[in-house]
């Protein structure tokens, strides 16, 4: 599923102007086949909405003062449209699951969504962006889950004049769309753990903090449902105490990884399957899936070499020891074969990584990544 470029200039070679609309019909259903993009598939759900961090931003930070931005080279080498803002080489998580509902193109993130596209769904993800208001301020502007929030709410008022103000249809609409979540994974790493800056790790215990972050996601996820949202997945964080960013920093006899951060993540995770639990237990109509990314990434790290990953602790791109401690710099030159690499940077997957959890979490047979049902089973409901 590896997407390809198709250049128009070979295409246009020694044929005539009255051949031109049909070399440009070819080109694009060329395009497509390349793209992996199957135009007979016909498109599972409506909509997909789209919120989180890093991870999965698709551009939403290229136009704001932060660190946390990827809109140059050599982030997107592997991408059609280049350096869209991914924090990856190519697509992210959610670009792999767009594709397997059977969209067409990928959901375009908020910064330049507006109109009837609004129908197809947004991406409101921003890197840096945690659960807390103040979670990356240490890189600069960035949305948080608030704000990411709150933009839905302006989203659903935009689109209620294409239902003539009937809030009845807009909410039957979005109950058959896919909503995603995935935070949490800076409010350790640009909060809690980065004492010099925050004083979060002062105020609590990890299990203090895990539960108080879970709290806040709460109310977050249920202003979700109460503007409209039905069928949600919500991610845990994964074994962030084994990204190239933590190896670089971090030095022990007793583990490759820094188990005090991996602890800490685990009280939050169990908390948020309880919240999934809760959930589908108290709002009608509601389907709530737990994606569990911290097993799936302690697989992928045990198991790597099995799916033909050669570099496990090391980034495709970045400076410093293992390309951990810096993320990729401007026009760096990366690693020439991206898919023996689990990371691309010091904090995020390759492509290949992405579309190995992406068909796993979509299709998975067991319990193991996604509860209580997978993606597909949420996506037929």
């Amino acid at each position: 599923m590896t997407i390809k470029h198709v250049h128009l200039d070979d295409v246009f070679k020694n044929h005539k102007m009255m051949r031109f609309r049909e070399t440009i019909l070819i080109s694009v259903l060329i395009w497509f086949w390349l793209s992996g993009w199957a135009c007979s598939q016909q498109q599972q759900v409506p909509c997909f909405f789209i919120f989180g961090d890093s991870l999965v931003d698709n551009g939403n930070n290229n136009g704001i003062i932060t660190l946390a931005r990827a809109n140059y080279q050599p982030y997107g080498i592997d991408f059609p449209q280049g350096s869209t803002g991914r924090f990856t080489n190519g697509r992210t998580f959610v670009d792999v699951l767009a594709q397997l509902f059977g969209f067409r193109t990928y959901i375009p993130p908020y910064s330049r969504t507006r109109g009837r596209a609004l129908l197809r769904g947004v991406n409101y993800a921003s890197g840096a962006s945690g659960i807390r208001d103040e979670t990356g301020n240490n890189l600069g502007g960035h949305s948080s889950m608030n704000d990411q929030v709150s933009n839905f709410a302006d989203t659903v008022q935009q689109m209620r004049r294409f239902f003539r103000g009937d809030t009845n249809a807009l909410n039957t609409y979005l109950s058959k769309c896919i909503f995603y979540s995935g935070l949490g994974s800076n409010d350790y790493l640009n909060n809690y753990f980065m004492t010099d800056y925050y004083s979060t790790s002062s105020q609590y215990t990890p299990r203090q903090y895990a539960s108080a972050l879970t709290e806040q996601y709460r109310r977050q996820l249920t202003q979700l449902y109460q503007l409209g949202a039905r069928k949600m997945i919500v991610t845990s964080v994964g074994q962030i105490g084994c990204i190239p960013y933590e190896l670089a920093r971090y030095n022990s006899n007793n583990s490759r990884c820094n188990e005090d951060i991996n602890r800490a993540i685990q009280l939050f995770n169990t908390e948020i399957i309880r919240l999934v639990n809760r959930f589908n237990s108290q709002f009608p109509g509601a389907k709530f899936v737990y994606m569990d990314f911290y097993q799936s990434t302690v697989d992928l790290y045990q198991k790597g070499r099995s799916f033909g990953f050669e570099e496990l602790d090391k980034g495709c791109c970045g400076v410093g020891r293992n390309n951990g401690q810096i993320t990729c710099l401007p026009l760096q030159q990366p690693c020439e074969d991206r898919k023996k690499y689990l990371f691309w940077d010091a904090f995020h997957p390759t492509e290949t990584v992405n579309i190995i959890l992406g068909k796993a979490a979509y299709g998975s047979k067991t319990q193991s990544y996604t509860y209580p049902i997978n993606i597909q089973q949420l996506v037929s409901l």
